[in-house]
């Protein structure tokens, strides 16, 4: 299986987050499957990351540093191209999340199953085969 992790699951898979759930650890550590990650994620991280204000729900780690642990643990790191932008305004507008929205259009174009605990995303599961872990 071909996986694009959403970026709060790549973020709990590297900092052994206790909220990452059983499933989706399985699923990122069987080796049959190819594990991505966007180039949104590691900018949605490093802009959340110079936002922090020392709170304890702040971003956990830079984004050079979630590049050097995605890169370390053998994650494929996905670029975004013209064509996933592009993509993104044939979108019916159910999240409104950038990010979201850019990890969805890049999982419907590749294809890729898109692993990710947000509710929100749900509503596009049917057309990208979201594994939804809620």
């Amino acid at each position: 299986m071909r996986l694009l992790l959403d970026t709060h699951i790549a973020l709990w898979a590297i900092v052994e987050d206790a909220r990452l759930p059983d499933r989706a650890a399985e699923l990122i550590s069987n080796h049959n499957n190819v594990v991505f990650v966007s180039a949104a994620s590691v900018w949605e991280i490093a802009i959340k990351y110079a936002l922090a204000r020392g709170l304890p729900t702040d971003m956990p780690v830079s984004g050079p540093d979630a590049l050097a642990y995605f890169r370390a643990s053998g994650y494929e790191l996905l670029a975004i191209e013209a064509d996933h932008a592009a993509a993104v305004q044939d979108l019916p507008p159910l999240h409104r999340d950038p990010f979201d929205r850019i990890l969805v259009a890049q999982a419907l174009a590749e294809p890729l199953c898109l692993l990710t605990h947000d509710p929100a995303v749900k509503a596009y599961s049917e057309a990208i085969e979201a594994i939804i872990l809620v």
